[in-house]
């Protein structure tokens, strides 16, 4: 182990790296990654983006179980990976921190300009107008147009997904109401690249221009 830990501060020493994150550094603050232990995929598949826009049972369903899910997700802290991240980055040890999860959990452990690849989950997007917004504000219209349906439902909120999701009884999903954009009334997706959809090539190419200067700047600053 030791050897390990002089290797990885051998390399973090040179600066100019990036710190690529994924699922598991997010376990440890109760959230879970998509596969288990034994590295197979969870049976609790996520929704796909193609599901999701081709039908509006497929719409219900995702923001009625994200409805209950977000509770628990939202309350998530940063754990002892996090902060650690956050301390190499804040020691000039690295170049950026480039993450997978849709969490913000390096964003809430202090660490700046980290690079959110798949989005968040706290916001939401209209697929008509465009318009972005916080997911707070969509919970508190959710909770309007459905008044008790959080405390109603059956649903064991520690089992919350990787997205926030969560499994309901197909009669609470099929009484629950969504809403559209309260701007022009379209319709609402989650801030993040559900599976099967593409990162948005404006964010990768910015992000990509954004890491190379970054990188360099580094690197010269350690010549």
């Amino acid at each position: 182990m030791n050897e390990r830990i002089e290797g990885f501060a051998e390399l973090l020493a040179g600066g100019g790296s990036f710190i690529l994150t994924g699922a598991g550094i997010s376990t440890g603050s109760g959230i879970p990654d998509y596969r288990g232990p034994d590295g197979r995929h969870r049976d609790d598949r996520p929704m796909t983006i193609d599901r999701f826009l081709a039908s509006d049972d497929d719409q219900r369903a995702y923001w009625a179980r994200s409805h209950i899910g977000w509770e628990r997700f939202r309350h998530a802290a940063p754990n002892a990976a996090h902060r650690a991240v956050t301390e190499l980055q804040r020691a000039g040890l690295t170049a950026g921190v480039v993450t997978q999860n849709v969490d913000g959990l390096h964003v809430a452990a202090g660490a700046t300009d980290v690079i959110e690849i798949h989005g968040r989950l706290d916001e939401v997007v209209c697929l008509d107008c465009g318009e972005l917004t916080g997911r707070d504000v969509l919970a508190q219209r959710l909770e309007e147009h459905n008044p008790g349906f959080r405390d109603e439902v059956s649903a064991d909120e520690t089992a919350v997904r990787p997205d926030g999701d969560i499994l309901l009884h197909a009669h609470d999903v099929a009484r629950f109401v969504f809403v559209g954009c309260a701007t022009c009334g379209g319709r609402l997706k989650p801030g993040v690249v559900m599976f099967g959809e593409q990162v948005p090539r404006d964010r990768y190419a910015g992000h990509a221009d954004s890491s190379t200067r970054r990188a360099r700047s580094s690197c010269s600053a350690h010549r």
